[in-house]
């Protein structure tokens, strides 16, 4: 993405008096956040039926450009990664949720669009029980499917924990902020944050500067259930935040799943309710997920590929085609242009082979030219 887009993208998404819904209809009408500023004048008669109100909260825009400008020489001082609605690091996930933010900060790095993502959440309050569980879980997810990328919100209890179990276990982690990325909050964890970087990263849709209000914390739990494929809920009260962040994966249609506890815990009421109102599938060991996910067909054929079976596998593969497969073999996804220059194709060879390839099942295309083998 142009500096412009980002800056017109910090400037858009720092709106006031604009929801989300509102901000990312504008960039999908007119293509852009850049298209949105050059035109902030008179949109208000491009868009008849939202005009005066458009009129009113664009008004501001100015001002929030003048921040924006403020911000890129933050972002670029830290080797902050600004990433657009369009742009192909883009979390693919997210992209799908109606109130995705248009604009995120990242550090570190971390594929977010890795073949497997996988949320966990629970209480801050975690008992030793809950705590054993999670690295447990964790511990197993990296011997079934080494590369999972797992998200939590660096939260005290559950959230911090998952974040360590997976850099124990070398699984890349990523931390979804309720404030900037000038700060760490809590800030007992910032020695686990800053390993992240190393194995994963931090991600917030907040600028610098920005404190970690309680508003906030509702407000970054829709990314993690957005970007993730499924959420795990490991112990919870009848009420918090990790019951809000299965509520919303619930509405993007992801997975749910709840470890159970015995009734009388008060740390499992949440996760119990949610299993006996079939809200989350009730979860004994990472395998029910992995089965439940269909990704034991993914460890299979990891499996078969490293004995070199491809061949028996897809038997009919051209050359050319055998080539793209080896491209995306050992990774989780891949860009076209990636793809076409490792198997030493033409774009438009790789382009026809690649969408019949996907006719075949061999390939999935994930969105923005992202592919990866089915």
């Amino acid at each position: 993405m142009t500096e412009q887009e980002i800056l017109c993208s910090m400037a858009l998404a720092r709106l006031p008096r604009m929801n989300m819904l509102q901000k990312r209809m504008l960039v999908k009408e007119l293509g852009s956040a850049t298209a949105v500023y050059a035109h902030r004048h008179e949109l208000g008669r491009l868009l008849d039926s939202e005009s005066r109100r458009l009129e009113e909260a664009l008004k501001e825009m100015d001002n929030c450009m003048a921040r924006a400008h403020e911000e890129m020489e933050f972002v670029s001082g830290k080797r902050v990664k600004c990433l657009c609605f369009h742009d192909k690091e883009y979390p693919v996930r997210l992209r799908e949720c109606p109130d995705a933010p248009i604009l995120l900060y990242a550090s570190g790095n971390a594929h977010l669009n890795a073949r497997h993502i996988v949320g966990i959440v629970g209480t801050r309050q975690a008992t030793d029980h809950g705590r054993t569980t999670c690295r447990k879980m964790v511990e197993r997810l990296a011997q079934l499917l080494p590369g999972t990328l797992v998200v939590s919100g660096l939260a005290y209890g559950i959230d911090v924990e998952a974040h360590r179990a997976a850099l124990a276990c070398g699984l890349p982690t990523v931390g979804i902020l309720a404030h900037g990325l000038d700060q760490i909050y809590p800030r007992v964890h910032r020695e686990t944050a800053v390993q992240m970087l190393q194995h994963g990263g931090l991600v917030t849709e907040f600028m610098s500067r920005t404190n970690a209000d309680k508003k906030n914390f509702v407000q970054r739990n829709r990314i993690v259930a957005g970007m993730c494929d499924a959420i795990i809920l490991i112990e919870s009260a009848s009420k918090g935040g990790s019951l809000i962040t299965t509520s919303l994966a619930e509405s993007y249609d992801r997975e749910v799943f709840a470890v159970p506890g015995r009734p009388t815990d008060k740390w499992s009421e949440g996760c119990n309710t949610l299993i006996r109102r079939h809200k989350a599938h009730l979860l004994s060991c990472i395998d029910d997920m992995v089965e439940e996910m269909g990704w034991d067909k993914d460890i299979q054929i990891k499996k078969q590929l490293s004995q070199g079976l491809q061949q028996q596998l897809f038997p009919d593969l051209s050359p050319d085609e055998t080539a793209i497969f080896n491209a995306l073999k050992d990774c989780d996804y891949k860009h076209i242009n990636q793809i076409a220059q490792d198997a030493g194709l033409p774009m438009g060879t790789t382009s026809t082979l690649l969408f019949e390839m996907e006719m075949k099942g061999i390939v999935h295309l994930i969105g923005g030219n992202i592919y990866r083998l089915s």
